[in-house]
């Protein structure tokens, strides 16, 4: 009998300590939601509201994605990218750099930086190494292989926008062809958008198609120097920029970064 009321006892100490455990963990949460700002508290209110509905667009949970926010806070739209997204985009950039590493002729021609605006990725077109054959929008054997690469990394991931940009030098016109440079810069950005789609890029994933011709040096640069010369990819994150594309607002003006 007096093993049954020890038993009976011992149990009891569980569930006074499991209450105390919950009650302690209340006390926890209310504490760091009261020192939390007004978002954070808007974002727990819609979470227990519609549980299924609630998360923040700018994060995978209720707290926000501060690398997010960070990247985006020149542009004041650090509220159009999620934390998946940026994850994503970083994942793109690592595996390109690994690929870059590599293979010595592919970082001999490309150059990746992760900038505000997205992903940017510049394709040189050297004398030494052309990706076009001189004066024309046709690629080389090298050219075609390049971007051919460049497609079958970017088209793993289909829920960015494609930008393309074509540039040139300002040095003088060696022929008569040469001295179109807008008409081939053009040219070369939707060539380059014809390869990329031909290897796995969806086509509605390519919003808009740019030529600058000498416009865009790229800093640091002379005008004349031959690694403006370029098609820009850039890869975009913030998915307004489609609908300010559709709505007919001007070009964007580029960042590029010295190779």
């Amino acid at each position: 009998m007096s093993s049954d009321r020890h038993q009976h006892h011992g149990g009891a100490w569980k569930t006074a300590y499991a209450d105390f455990v919950t009650a302690m963990m209340a006390l926890f949460l209310l504490l760091w939601l009261t020192a939390q700002d007004k978002r954070i508290k808007q974002a727990v209110e819609r979470a227990f509201a519609n549980p299924f509905s609630a998360v923040n667009k700018e994060s995978v949970g209720i707290i926000p994605s501060k690398d997010a926010a960070a990247l985006y806070k020149e542009k004041g739209t650090h509220d159009s990218v999620s934390a998946v997204e940026m994850q994503m985009l970083r994942k793109i950039t690592e595996d390109l750099a690994k690929m870059l590493e590599q293979s010595q002729q592919l970082e001999q021609a490309v150059q990746i930086s992760l900038t505000p605006d997205g992903l940017r990725i510049n394709i040189f077109d050297h004398a030494q190494n052309p990706v076009f054959h001189q004066g024309t929008d046709r690629f080389t054997v090298y050219g075609a292989w390049v971007f051919s690469t460049l497609a079958w990394e970017i088209s793993r991931y289909k829920t960015f926008s494609i930008e393309l940009e074509g540039h040139t030098d300002a040095r003088p016109p060696s022929s008569a062809r040469d001295n179109l440079k807008w008409d081939l810069s053009t040219e070369r950005a939707n060539a380059a958008r014809r390869e990329l789609v031909r290897n796995g890029v969806l086509p509605d994933q390519v919003y808009k198609v740019s030529g600058f011709a000498d416009t865009q040096p790229l800093p640091g640069l002379a005008p004349s120097a031959e690694a403006n010369n370029r098609v820009t990819v850039l890869v975009k994150v913030d998915k307004s920029s489609r609908l300010e594309a559709s709505s007919g607002s001007g070009l964007s003006t580029p960042v590029a970064t010295s190779p």
